[in-house]
C-alpha cells in the first residue's frame, strides 16, 4: 500500500476569490493616512505578503517610518476593513467545493495560506467545508510568511505526510516558491496571473476543474520516480 498523500491549497486566489477584497481593504486603511496603493503595485509587488509583511514592505518602499505599534494598528484596521467588505456573501471560486469533494476521498487535504486563520475558517465554514480539511495553516500559525516555506512545512507536518507525497495548488510565484522550498510538487492556477508567470509550477491549469485525482496522482508518481 502506498504512503498517504495530500493536496494543500493556498486560500486567497485558489479556493476563494478574495485577492481584490484584500486590496480594497488595504486601500481603505491606507487612504485614511493619505497613502495610495494601486492595483498594479498590489499584484506585482505585494500580493505574496501576509498583512504584517505587506505593511512593512509598503512603508519601506514609500519611505514611511512606522513603529511596531503603528504597524499593529494598521494590520488590525485592515482586518476590520476586510471583514466588513466580506460580509455574508460567498467568495468561493466556482468549482472549489466540487474540487474538495472530488479529492477528499483519495487525499488528505490542507490549506496553507497567508491569510488569518479566522478569515479562512469563516469562508470555509459558511460553505460547510471545514471538516474536509485535516490541517489549516495560516499566517498567524507560523513565524515567516511566503515565500518562506514555513506554512507548507507546518501543513505537511500536521497532515502527517512527507513533503514528496504532497501537491500544492497556488496562484502566485511567491506561493509556488514557498511550496517548492518545502519539497512539495506544485500546480499553478491562473486565477491571479497568466500562465507564463507560473512557469515554475509542475503543472499549470486554468481552473480547479483540472485539479483531478488523476492529475495529482501523476505528479506524485513522477515525484516518487525522481527520488527512486
Amino acid at each position: 500500500m502506498s504512503a498517504p498523500a495530500a493536496v494543500v491549497f493556498d486560500f486567497d486566489g485558489v479556493l476563494a476569490d478574495t485577492e481584490r477584497l484584500h486590496l480594497a481593504a488595504f486601500q481603505d486603511v491606507f487612504r485614511a493616512r493619505g497613502w495610495q496603493l494601486d492595483e498594479a503595485a498590489y499584484f506585482n509587488r505585494y500580493l505574496g505578503f501576509e498583512d504584517r509583511d505587506l505593511v512593512r514592505a509598503f512603508a519601506i518602499d514609500a519611505r514611511i517610518v512606522l513603529d511596531p505599534d503603528d504597524e499593529a494598528r494598521l494590520v488590525e484596521a485592515k482586518a476590520r476593513a476586510y471583514d466588513a467588505r466580506l460580509g455574508e456573501r460567498s467568495v468561493l471560486f466556482p468549482g472549489a467545493a466540487e474540487a474538495v469533494s472530488r479529492l477528499q476521498p483519495h487525499y488528505r487535504l490542507g490549506v496553507a495560506s497567508g491569510s488569518r486563520h479566522a478569515e479562512i475558517e469563516v469562508v470555509l465554514g459558511a460553505a460547510g467545508l471545514v471538516p474536509a480539511f485535516t490541517a489549516i495553516v495560516a499566517a498567524d500559525d507560523v513565524t515567516r510568511s511566503k515565500p518562506a516555506p514555513d506554512v507548507y512545512q507546518e501543513a505537511v507536518r500536521r497532515l502527517g505526510v512527507p513533503a514528496a507525497r504532497a501537491v500544492a495548488v497556488e496562484d502566485s510565484r511567491w506561493g509556488l516558491a514557498a511550496a517548492r522550498a518545502a519539497g512539495l510538487r506544485t500546480i499553478g492556477l491562473t486565477t491571479s496571473y497568466p500562465a507564463p508567470t507560473l512557469a515554475t509550477a509542475d503543472l499549470v491549469v486554468a481552473s480547479l476543474d483540472a485539479v483531478t485525482v488523476e492529475a495529482v496522482a501523476a505528479l506524485l508518481d513522477d515525484s516518487m520516480d525522481s527520488i527512486c
